[in-house]
C-alpha cells in the first residue's frame, strides 16, 4: 500500500455542470435585447438547454477526444482505389450532430435566426471549436447559392436542416448536408483574382469541368463546396463561383482529391485540406466572371462567425480564470479579492464583454435586414472581425496566465483555447485584408460610413471620454491622405468607438465606465490588469462570474 504524501486541497473544482447561457449576463442582455418579447421565452429556453449540455462532463469529453484524435486521410483502399475520404473519431461526430441538431445551420430560416444562432454559436464554441469550421461554412453557403434561385430550391432545405447525416451519397437522398469552401490557391492566397483554376463548360447549361487545385479547403469530407475557378481562356481575369457536389447524382463520387490533411497549430479535430481538381463537374452559380461578387455575402457571414467563435474563445478563457481565482487561495486570501489580481481579470471582463455585446449587435443587424441595416454591416463586420479576433491570442494567454503552471497543461483546457485563439483572425481574411476592406467600405459606400455614425451617436452626450473619441475618428476620417498605412489604427479606433458607444448604451455604469477609461480615454497600458485602480473592478469581476 502506497504511502500517503500529502492532501489535495485548493484546487478550483471543474467547471460543469451550469448554465453556460444563462451565467453569461452579457450573452442574456443581449439576446434579450434584440429578440422580440413573443419569442424571447422560447429563445431563451432553447439556449439555456444547449448551455447545460455544454458545460457537462459528456460533451468536455467528446472534445477532449476529438482534438486527441485528429482526422486521418484515407486517399485509397486497399485495393488501391481512389476514395479520398477523411476518418474522425466518433466524438466529432457527436459534436458536430449535437451543433446541427441546435440549429446552428439554419438561421436563415427561423425567426430571430440569426440572433439565435449567434448566441448558439457563441456557447457551442466554448464546447469545441473545431467543428466550427463546417457548421459556419454550411450556414454561409445560403445567401451565394440565393443568387442562382433554381439551386436555392435544391440545396437550402438541405443546409439548413437540423439533422445531421454523415454519409458519403447523393444529396437528394440525404435529409441534411453540409458544406465546404475551396477558395484560395498557393499562387494567390486572398488575393483570388491570380487563381488559376479552369473551368470548362460542358454541353449542358451551366455545368462545367474544373482543373486546378486549392491550397485551403474547409471540411473537406462535406457533401458540397463552393470553390472559384477562372471561365476565360488563359486566367486572369475575374473568377467565377462554383458548385462542386462531393457525389454525384448517379452516386459515382466526383472527382475531388485530397492530397494531404494541414497539419495546424490549433483546430486539431477539424480537418483542413488541400485539394485537386482534374475533369470535376460543378455547376455554375451566379454570372461568370461575377464570383467575387456571388461569395460576397457569403464571406460576411464566415467574418461574424469569426467574430462570434473568438467572443466565444475569450468568455470561456475568462469564465475558467475568474472562476479559478474564486476558489483559489494564496498569500492569505482568495486570488479574487487580490487588488492586482482583480484588477487582470476585469480587465479581462471588460474585453470579452465588448467583444459578445457586438458581435450578437452584428446579428441583430441580420435580423432586421433593412437597407440602414445592411450599410452598417458592410463596414462594422470588417471592423469586428479586425479587432475582435485580434484581441483573443492575447486575452486567451493572459487568462491562462491567471491558472499559473496549469493554464499550461493540456488537461486544464486553456491550452487548447490559446492555441485555438489565432485562428479566427487568420481564416477569411486576415488583419490586413480586413484593414483594407473598411478602407474601400469608407471610400466607395458613403452610406456605411454614415450608418456607422448614426449607430455610434446614439450614444453621444452620456459619456465624455466616448464624445472625445467619437471627434478625433471624425477628425482622422477626415483627412484620407495616406490611408493605407493608417488602415489598421482606422479599423481599431472604428472598433473601440462602436464598442463604446453600445456598452455605454446597454452594459452597467461600472463596465461602460472601466472600457471608456480604458480603451477610449487613455488611462490604460499596454498588458492586461492595468486599469485605473479608482474603477469599480471588483462589480465588473463579478459580473463575469460564471457560478456563484
Amino acid at each position: 500500500m502506497a504511502a500517503s504524501t500529502h492532501t489535495v486541497t485548493n484546487q478550483a473544482p471543474p467547471l460543469v455542470g451550469y448554465d453556460v447561457f444563462a451565467a453569461d449576463r452579457a450573452l442574456v442582455e443581449a439576446v434579450e435585447r434584440h429578440v422580440d418579447s413573443a419569442l424571447l421565452d422560447e429563445v431563451r429556453g432553447e439556449l439555456s438547454g444547449l448551455g447545460r449540455s455544454a458545460s457537462s462532463v459528456q460533451l468536455q469529453e467528446w472534445a477532449r477526444l476529438a482534438n486527441e484524435s485528429p482526422p486521418k486521410l484515407h486517399t485509397h483502399d486497399r485495393y488501391g482505389h481512389r476514395v479520398d475520404e477523411v476518418e474522425f473519431h466518433p466524438a466529432w461526430h457527436r459534436l458536430l450532430g449535437k451543433g446541427v441538431s441546435a440549429g446552428l445551420t439554419a438561421a436563415w430560416t427561423r425567426p430571430a435566426g440569426h440572433v439565435r444562432r449567434a448566441a448558439a454559436f457563441l456557447l457551442w464554441t466554448q464546447v469545441e471549436a473545431g467543428n466550427g469550421c463546417p457548421l459556419s461554412m454550411t450556414h454561409a453557403a445560403v445567401p451565394a447559392l440565393r443568387t442562382d434561385p433554381g439551386l436555392a430550391d435544391e440545396w437550402e432545405p438541405r443546409l439548413t436542416s437540423m439533422i445531421y447525416d454523415r454519409e458519403l451519397r447523393p444529396a437528394r437522398l440525404k435529409a441534411g448536408a453540409l458544406f465546404g469552401m475551396a477558395m484560395t490557391e498557393k499562387q494567390g492566397g486572398s488575393d483570388v483574382r491570380a487563381n488559376t483554376t479552369s473551368a470548362r463548360p460542358l454541353a449542358e447549361d451551366g455545368t462545367y469541368e474544373l482543373t486546378g487545385h486549392k491550397w485551403f479547403c474547409s471540411a473537406p469530407m462535406s457533401d458540397g463546396f463552393l470553390v472559384l475557378a477562372q471561365t476565360s481562356p488563359g486566367g486572369g481575369g475575374s473568377p467565377t463561383c462554383f458548385l462542386v457536389p462531393r457525389v454525384l447524382e448517379d452516386g459515382t463520387r466526383n472527382v475531388f482529391r485530397i492530397q494531404r490533411l494541414k497539419d495546424k497549430l490549433g483546430n486539431r479535430s477539424n480537418a483542413s485540406g488541400e485539394v485537386e481538381f482534374d475533369g470535376t463537374w460543378a455547376r455554375r452559380v451566379g454570372e461568370e466572371g461575377r464570383g467575387v461578387r456571388t461569395i460576397i455575402e457569403m464571406v460576411a457571414a464566415t467574418r461574424l462567425d469569426c467574430v462570434l467563435g473568438s467572443a466565444g474563445l475569450m468568455r470561456q478563457a475568462v469564465a475558467q480564470a475568474v472562476h479559478h481565482c474564486a476558489h483559489r487561495e494564496a498569500f492569505g486570501g482568495r486570488l479574487i479579492d487580490k487588488p492586482l489580481m482583480r484588477n487582470v481579470l476585469a480587465d479581462l471582463a471588460l474585453e470579452s464583454e465588448a467583444a459578445t455585446t457586438l458581435a450578437l449587435r452584428l446579428a441583430a443587424a441580420y435580423d432586421d435586414g433593412g437597407e440602414q441595416e445592411r450599410a452598417f454591416l458592410r463596414i462594422a463586420v470588417p471592423v469586428a472581425k479586425y479587432w475582435v479576433t485580434k484581441r483573443c491570442a492575447p486575452l486567451a494567454v493572459e487568462a491562462s496566465e491567471c491558472l499559473g503552471g496549469n493554464g499550461y497543461v493540456e488537461e486544464w483546457g486553456l491550452a487548447r483555447i490559446v492555441r485555438e485563439s489565432p485562428l479566427n483572425s487568420i481564416w477569411e481574411g486576415a488583419g490586413n485584408i480586413q484593414a483594407l476592406d473598411v478602407l474601400r467600405a469608407l471610400q466607395r459606400e458613403p452610406q456605411a460610413l454614415n450608418a456607422y455614425l448614426s449607430e455610434v451617436g446614439r450614444a453621444r452626450g452620456a459619456d465624455h471620454r466616448l464624445d472625445g473619441a467619437i471627434k478625433n475618428l471624425l477628425t482622422e476620417l477626415a483627412d484620407l491622405d495616406g490611408v493605407e498605412a493608417r488602415g489598421r489604427r482606422l479599423a481599431e479606433r472604428l472598433a473601440l468607438v462602436l464598442q463604446g458607444a453600445l456598452l455605454v448604451r446597454y452594459a452597467p455604469p461600472e463596465v461602460a465606465d472601466a472600457f471608456c477609461a480604458s480603451r477610449l480615454g487613455g488611462d490604460w497600458g499596454a498588458a492586461f490588469g492595468t486599469l485605473p485602480h479608482t474603477l469599480n473592478l471588483a462589480a465588473v469581476v463579478d459580473r463575469a462570474r460564471p457560478v456563484g
